[in-house]
């Protein structure tokens, strides 16, 4: 199965990618893929790294799993291929992002464009069978994930982390909230966004603010 991965994040993760753990978890992944269909796609499972490598990682955006069912999950989360409806959860990313920064509502649910810009569309379970959320929960993909989000904690600076959702919100105790700007809301998905706790956290603003302060270029977030 080819994957692919910038080769920035390949160096640092050397160590990682040699322990029993991961590769116990490849073992796993490899034969899930024989065995049924997965999602993403096996050279598209890597995809968050290969489009935004660590020294350019600026944002920092967490999901749990990737879409399960067919045509929608690109290795970035929340993101969906161009041409593909928008799943409810980024229906209101979309409605948020064009309310807080003055934008069109986006026809596009490709994100790619944030992942080239520097921002980390990462999912905690990077692979899932088709039909079947959770289903590669469990096996190794959320230790890998709490290291990556642990070594940009602690390798760089002024990061911003957006948390969204309970679930997310477990990852804080990996992150230097001295080094580091973390925002936190409810999740978008139609339970949470509808009773609240999501619309109006103006998420999107604020990171560019942050950015803007500490030197850096802020992210472009139309599509």
């Amino acid at each position: 199965m080819a994957v692919s991965i910038h080769p920035d994040w390949e160096k640092i993760l050397r160590d990682t990618f040699e322990t029993p753990y991961f590769k116990a978890l490849i073992d796993f992944v490899k034969s899930a893929y024989n065995s049924s269909k997965c999602f993403p796609p096996g050279k598209l499972i890597f995809n968050a790294f290969d489009l935004c490598p660590p020294k350019r990682t600026k944002v920092v955006i967490l999901g749990q799993d990737p879409y399960h069912g067919p045509g929608q999950a690109q290795g970035l989360c929340f993101s969906v291929p161009s041409g593909v409806p928008h799943p409810p959860s980024l229906i209101n990313i979309f409605k948020e992002l064009a309310g807080n920064v003055q934008i069109p509502y986006p026809k596009s649910g490709d994100l790619s464009p944030w992942a080239k810009q520097g921002v980390l569309l990462l999912n905690a379970t990077l692979t899932v069978q088709a039909h079947r959320a959770g289903s590669h929960q469990g096996k190794g993909w959320e230790k890998f994930t709490d290291q990556v989000i642990k070594l940009l904690s602690d390798r760089y600076q002024n990061i911003v982390f957006l948390l969204w959702g309970g679930y997310a919100k477990q990852k804080l105790k990996l992150i230097d909230e001295t080094k580091h700007y973390i925002l936190t809301s409810g999740h978008p998905s139609p339970l949470s966004a509808n009773r609240g706790y999501w619309f109006g956290n103006k998420h999107f603003s604020k990171t560019n603010a942050y950015l803007i302060k500490n030197g850096k270029e802020p992210i472009n977030w139309g599509l």
